[in-house]
């Protein structure tokens, strides 16, 4: 990876291309094409620090987290269901609710940014306020808004929380959110926070997309990204389960050894569907959409649809689990956890 190319992605990756690019193969920030497409995959090798003599490590001793080892023995035992976390951000009232319907029905939260929202409760301070109501946390971990110190910090403090896994992702530019007025940091991408999050102790998961250009290259990206520290993949929505199989083989031919979770698109209401199609490179199972909100009640028919898919990508070999993806409008939080619930007792994967 050359300086020059470094400078050149808006995002400062060193191991690109992200989940944001176009179709066109355009920046989701500019309209010049993503700089990585036109350079080959960027191979580990590890993250270049800058201790001063005689300084200790910044690194500090990793601390293993005892939630890492639980969500490890699990996925050896069956399949997980993993919910996206709809309460609103900056709400601790929102939190506990949300906490309440969803825990003991599905096996984990994934707590990241919620919606377009840009300003959250520390990440280790909102998995505290979660596992406090008994509900294990996957922590949705970007790099956008910290430097490695505060990345570093973080990550101990997700250790001490117990965190069941840390979900490493570059993260949305500032210029895509509710928050344009703020700066984006980038100091590391995903791979390089895989690494760290691994040496904190920590179960890591990876996001890749299997839809997004360059198709043909992101298994290779995956298995760096592997190299890294990642145990797990998060197969964001890719068109179905037949993309997903041919995508989770192709990296397994590779040498990818990880353990695969692919995102079902959960849409009860026009709202949350609004939410879906606000992602970068979207892709849905054909007709997905129109069966939902063309039905007498979407509600009921957003989860039948949702088990459908789930049990589909729940058949594919060396898949350990499923992200129920998604979320609703402000006010109806409560209201989709429910919903989420429900497709995961339905599925029944215990």
């Amino acid at each position: 990876m050359t300086i020059a190319a470094l400078d050149a992605c808006p995002k400062h990756m060193e191991y690109g291309p992200c989940g944001g690019v176009e179709f066109d193969g355009s920046c989701e920030v500019s309209p010049a094409p993503c700089v990585f497409l036109a350079l080959p995959t960027v191979r580990w090798h590890g993250i270049e620090r800058e201790v001063e003599p005689g300084a200790a490590d910044p690194l500090p001793q990793p601390v293993a987290s005892a939630g890492a080892e639980r969500m490890r023995a699990l996925l050896r035992t069956r399949a997980i269901v993993v919910a996206d976390f709809p309460a609103r951000a900056l709400d601790a009232a929102s939190i506990a609710e949300c906490a309440d319907i969803l825990s003991g029905r599905v096996d984990a939260v994934l707590a990241g940014d919620a919606g377009a929202a840009r300003v959250q409760f520390a990440p280790s301070y909102r998995a505290h306020l979660i596992q406090s109501a008994g509900l294990p946390v996957w922590t949705g971990f970007n790099c956008r808004d910290r430097n490695r110190v505060a990345l570093e910090g973080e990550l101990a403090g997700l250790a001490h929380v117990g965190v069941v896994g840390v979900h490493c992702v570059t993260g949305d530019h500032t210029l895509t959110g509710s928050r344009p007025d703020a700066a984006p940091v980038f100091d590391l991408d995903s791979t390089e926070t895989a690494a760290l999050a691994r040496a904190a102790g920590h179960l890591v998961s990876v996001g890749e997309s299997p839809a997004t250009p360059p198709v043909d290259r992101r298994p290779a990206r995956l298995l760096e990204k592997m190299h890294a520290g990642a145990e797990v993949c998060f197969v964001n929505h890719a068109g179905g389960a037949a993309p997903v199989a041919a995508f989770v083989d192709s990296a397994r031919q590779l040498g990818a050894t990880m353990m695969f979770i692919p995102c079902v698109p959960i849409v009860v209401d026009r709202e949350s569907a609004e939410l879906l199609q606000s992602f970068t490179t979207l892709v849905l199972p054909e007709g997905y959409l129109d069966r939902i909100l063309a039905a007498r009640d979407p509600f009921a028919e957003g989860i039948a649809a949702a088990v459908e898919l789930g049990r589909e990508l729940l058949q594919i070999d060396g898949v350990r689990g499923i992200n129920l993806s998604g979320g609703t409008g402000p006010g109806r939080e409560a209201w989709f956890a429910e919903a989420l619930a429900r497709i995961s007792d339905e599925l029944d994967v215990s």
